[in-house]
């Protein structure tokens, strides 16, 4: 290796993807590469230069990608790249020119290397390949495994929750037929070492399943006769999983139906057995046992023993490096299981009339899209029948003191009141359905200002409790009229575009008040803007920001690949959210989540994640282009 090379080695290390680059393909690129220098304002590529001949890498300076060549401004310029980064990707993979202008914003050096060895070199490395083609997804990935680095005695449990069940399984499963006595699968039991039992017929098909717990309340206390058939206990309501299912779906399953085990079958064929302690046994969350204390909370007490157990799980998972999707449904489903014990014990107790066949409890909001984290107010509202005989009003009379307390119970457990009153106990939003189609249908055909803030809250409306064919419906009605009014969609998108990623031109990003960025106003909101829109658009029921994005994107001829970057993009920001919350909670013991922010200064980030959070707000830009086209913005 010559002097020259040896020296410029560092400064690639520093950088991906150049730091994950074999030594021998990485010195074969600087071998080739030629320094360039570009005075402040010239033209590095643009359109007018044909197909691109060089690859790019910023040693120094900073370069600037503009929309619009004649007069470019602030409001043209869409991309800003900085030391390390590497440009133009997408018009060397594809053969073709420049979409815009690249210009030196100052002084600018740069590595070149000419087009011909950029794909000799995409056959010889495969990190440099797969951060050319997945450019966002690499970097993630990269910032995943310094994450789990700086975990590593909780990376074994990582792995299990991002793992399919078939990864898990740890033996083939222990059966026996339906015919067989209770005392025999006893002993068997005993001499395997085993906790649960699965009866199967001839042909491996799952028929019940019998587990310790049973043992003692179906067998040993009733003192049964052992020689009757097994099936005769067991549990026959069986809930299975196909093998690829990942681990993070079994434990919702448990969660949220209270069992100790799921059953993996494929092709109706039982092929093994997980149970909660092959999940959790590394990461000490016992995720049925919160499941199991909110269903069988009986007070306030209970239910805020609950509430901090759950953001005690969060904060567990939040250590391990658990996926931010993963760990946002984690919550938002125990936060669903919390909030529907707190109805069913108020209805119980203060109105045991009213029941849950009359009445729909929704969650709005982040709550409605499975997107809570660990600082969430209240955003919920009702919907109802009237029966017979009784008006609309009379029914809201019944239903609003009894909102009332359940929406106080929930500030007790740590959800503070809306500041904005959307609750179910304001008289505005306990509505019977066909209230609730007047409303929606003023919205969309009105269209003022603050019926699209109200849009963006409501339309993100999930079933929570009682009569979940009421939502459904309304939902579907929804769909039907949201997407065959284009002038609401349009005005929907004009008012998305009114929140602007903050990227800067001079700097890195544009920060607000004491230089800090807002991860949920800036970061988040172009995504979930444009997802509703897109779904609404398209007749999509979903109401999660990535599921919308997924579903709607082929209706709307929207490659899969720049999808899949939004999603990413979208991904990380909400796992700085996630860690955010997580660092002031653990640094300031005992912090109320109403004290949990969204606002983060840059200049505490590490290189990598500073570099892949603008990376993601230019997703956010991308995402806010493709909405203004549709729309023609």
């Amino acid at each position: 290796m010559s002097a020259i090379h040896a020296s410029q080695m560092p400064f690639f290390a520093a950088h991906a993807p150049f730091d994950r680059m074999e030594q021998t393909h990485l010195l074969w690129m600087l071998e080739r590469m030629k320094l360039a220098y570009y005075a402040q304002g010239e033209v590095i590529v643009s359109p007018e230069q044909g197909v691109v001949e060089r690859f790019l890498v910023i040693k120094q300076g900073m370069v600037q990608g503009e929309q619009n060549v004649a007069d470019a401004s602030e409001a043209d310029t869409w991309l800003e790249l900085s030391e390390g980064e590497c440009f133009p990707l997408g018009a060397l993979l594809a053969h073709r020119s420049v979409a815009g202008v690249y210009r030196a914003a100052k002084d600018t050096f740069c590595y070149e290397l000419p087009v011909e060895d950029f794909h000799t070199l995409l056959g010889l490395s495969a990190p440099f390949r797969d951060f050319c083609t997945r450019r966002i997804a690499n970097l993630l990935e990269h910032s995943k495994q310094v994450i789990q680095a700086q975990y590593t005695q909780s990376s074994a449990g990582q792995q299990s929750l991002t793992s399919p069940l078939s990864a898990i399984i740890r033996r083939a499963p222990v059966t026996c037929a339906p015919q067989t006595s209770v005392r025999d699968v006893l002993k068997l039991m005993q001499e395997s070492r085993i906790g649960s039992m699965v009866a199967v017929d001839d042909a491996g098909r799952p028929l019940g399943i019998l587990t310790l717990p049973d043992v003692l309340a179906r067998i040993a206390l009733p003192q049964i006769d052992l020689d009757q058939p097994v099936i005769s206990v067991m549990t026959r309501q069986l809930t299975a999983l196909p093998p690829q299912a990942l681990a993070h779906e079994a434990a919702l399953v448990m969660a949220k139906q209270g069992f100790r085990h799921v059953l993996v079958v494929e092709n109706e064929r039982l092929v093994g057995l997980v149970s909660e302690k092959d999940l959790f046994a590394l990461q000490r969350v016992g995720l049925r046992q919160i499941g199991s204390a909110i269903r069988h909370a009986q007070g306030l007490e209970d239910l805020q023993q609950s509430a901090a157990d759950i953001r005690s799980m969060a904060h567990n998972m939040m250590a391990q490096g658990v996926a931010a999707e993963q760990l946002t449904q984690f919550i938002s489903t125990f936060n669903d299981l919390l909030t529907a014990r707190i109805i069913e014990l108020e209805f119980a107790t203060s109105h045991p009339a009213m029941t849950a066949d009359r009445l729909c409890w929704i969650a709005l909001g982040s709550e409605g899209r499975f997107e809570q984290t660990l600082s969430t107010d209240q955003d919920n509202a009702l919907i109802f029948t009237v029966p017979e005989g009784m008006t609309a009003d009379q029914v809201r009379e019944q239903m609003l003191p009894v909102a009332r307390r359940i929406n106080e119970t929930l500030a007790l457990c740590g959800f503070p009141l809306c500041r904005g009153n959307v609750m179910a106990s304001n008289p505005q939003w306990c509505l019977s359905l066909e209230e609730w189609r007047g409303i929606f249908l003023n919205w969309i055909t009105n269209g003022a200002p603050k019926a699209l803030l109200h849009a963006s809250i409501f339309f993100d409306f999930r079933s929570l409790y009682g009569a979940h064919a009421l939502a459904e419906e309304l939902r579907l009605w929804l769909a039907r009229v949201a997407s065959n009014n284009s002038r609401f969609l349009h005005q929907m998108a004009e008012n998305a575009m009114r929140i602007r990623p903050p990227l800067g031109v001079v700097r890195d990003f544009v920060l607000g008040k004491e230089n800090r960025l807002d991860l949920k106003l800036n970061g988040i909101t172009p995504f979930v803007d444009a997802a509703r829109i897109f779904s609404l658009a398209t007749e999509v029921t979903q109401t999660s920001t990535i599921q919308r994005l997924r579903q709607s994107a082929a209706a709307l001829y929207i490659p899969v690949t720049e999808v899949d970057s939004w999603i990413n993009a979208f991904l990380f920001i909400q796992m700085l959210r996630l860690r955010h919350h997580y660092e002031v909670s653990v640094h300031q013991k005992g912090v109320d989540t109403q004290a949990l922010d969204n606002l983060i200064d840059p200049a505490l980030l590490n290189e990598l994640d500073r570099r892949i959070l603008k990376e993601a707000f230019r997703q956010a830009r991308k995402v806010q282009t493709r909405l203004a086209l549709n729309y023609q913005l």
